[in-house]
């Protein structure tokens, strides 16, 4: 195909790959539920000269792009349309500058999330977006999802750690966003319109990130509880003491007993636990163990069964990589589908009753771990991929959570983002106004559908 052929010359012949058996690899993302099509072929380019070119000639060919990065992502907005041009970004993986006095680095899409942490602790500076997938997913894809994580209580989302951005418009121009400064506010906020936009609107070839000093060494909380909802109160309490520690999460009972066993290590919580609350404070040993302590005395206020507080580092990283670890301890029992939705903080124990009613209706394990600092939980459904009833079902409770999390107030996805999987509860929770606002923006800056055509919503 000319198209194809247009491509090799101008990125040369090993970033265009076309072979169905390489480009399967590139279709689909972390999601199961997502449709996902077969690419004409996927690209690699390894410069922003590289992606204008091909944006260029697949807007004249009339062949849609779809982004991507690490593919880590869970909602199918990476996932390939037939036909398409699937724009791969982890050849740009460049830390182009970290400025230390000015607390911040320069970097390209392709960059794994954990090597830029990695790279400016060493000049004592601290980059806070942690997803569960740190150590492979890349800060394009974080950008393009606004990822969160376990640290968003204290530090916010990606959204809040981007002073500015380049991108590349669906004409092949060039668009640099935000600024270098810690404040400005000369014109629409653009940078911010690209953050989260997943890749519908543009390319992101650079990023211009902010960064904090570097926190000191954690000390940690783990707080057993033998009901959700003296939990619910605990983090509530928290919240309207004005308390900010570095991280709040949340277990249910199913994850515990899930980490448990593929551990082969107790977490403390006891046979009766059917929630435990893990705090961390990065404020330093002396400040965070009094910041602990007020938190100590609100979880035993609500009801705890146990509450455990340490400086030791390795405690606490233990307990963190039990958190960590539920996706993977859950793969014993079959495919996990985890949801994301975000609820009033007052309102988790009542998303986390809801799920095991879901869990008894469908007949499948469920399992609810999240961010209870600011309201996000990730109740994951295990399921059969054999069957064909085990995925309907699990499919029906993946949308009845969602239908829960709208009902108490909350959103449809806290940082994963809506891809090609929750297109129709984007329409419901923003509404038809808000639904036509987004096709206007969409229709101005890529008026040919070029980018990343079905992800979000449709024309």
């Amino acid at each position: 195909m000319a198209l194809v052929e247009e491509l090799r010359a101008a990125l040369g012949p090993n970033a265009v790959l076309t072979d169905t058996d390489v480009t399967s690899a590139y279709q689909r993302d972390m999601m199961p539920l997502a449709p996902y099509g077969s690419p004409l072929a996927v690209v690699l380019p390894t410069d922003t000269e590289g992606v204008q070119a091909v944006v260029r000639a697949c807007a004249a060919a009339g062949v849609p792009i779809v982004p991507r990065g690490a593919g880590s992502g869970l909602s199918g907005a990476a996932n390939a349309v037939d036909g398409c041009v699937v724009l791969v970004t982890t050849k740009m993986n460049a830390i182009l500058e970290i400025d230390a006095d000015n607390r911040l680095a320069v970097v390209e899409p392709g960059v794994v999330n954990l090597d830029l942490r990695g790279a400016v602790e060493k000049n004592g500076l601290f980059y806070p977006p942690d997803p569960s997938s740190y150590d492979w997913c890349t800060i394009g894809g974080n950008l393009s999802t606004n990822a969160g994580g376990l640290c968003c209580v204290k530090y916010g989302v990606t959204t809040d750690s981007v002073l500015g951005l380049e991108v590349v418009l669906a004409d092949g121009e060039l668009l640099k966003t935000g600024r270098r400064t810690v404040k400005g506010v000369a014109g629409y906020d653009l940078t911010k319109l690209f953050v989260g936009s997943e890749g519908t609107l543009g390319v992101i070839t650079k990023a211009t990130l902010a960064l904090r000093p570097l926190p000191q060494a954690p000390v940690t909380l783990v707080a057993a509880f033998n009901t959700t909802e003296a939990a619910g109160i605990a983090v509530s309490a928290v919240v309207r003491e004005g308390l900010v520690p570095s991280l709040m999460e949340i277990m249910d009972r199913t994850s515990i007993e899930a980490v448990e066993t593929y551990l082969k290590t107790e977490l403390g919580a006891g046979p009766g636990c059917a929630a435990l609350l893990i705090c961390q404070s990065d404020a330093g040993a002396e400040t965070g163990m009094r910041e602990l302590a007020v938190i100590e005395q609100l979880c035993t206020d609500a009801g705890a069964e146990l509450v455990y507080a340490t400086e030791d580092v390795s405690e606490g990283r233990d307990l963190l990589t039990a958190r960590r670890a539920v996706l993977t301890a859950l793969e014993v029992y079959g495919a996990w589908l985890t949801d994301d939705v975000c609820v009033p903080r007052t309102r988790i124990a009542e998303l986390i009753a809801g799920c095991e009613r879901v869990s008894a209706e469908v007949d499948l394990r469920i399992a609810v771990v999240g961010h209870a600092g600011d309201g996000n939980m990730h109740p994951t459904i295990v399921y059969d991929p054999t069957s064909e009833d085990e995925f309907s079902r699990a499919r029906k409770a993946f949308d009845e959570i969602l239908a829960i999390g709208l009902a108490l107030g909350g959103t449809v996805t806290g940082e994963h983002g809506i891809g090609k999987i929750k297109r129709e509860w984007l329409a419901r929770e923003i509404g038809p106004v808000g639904l036509r606002v987004h096709r206007e923006i969409k229709r101005a800056l890529d008026p040919g559908n070029v980018f990343n055509p079905g992800s979000m919503f449709s024309l």
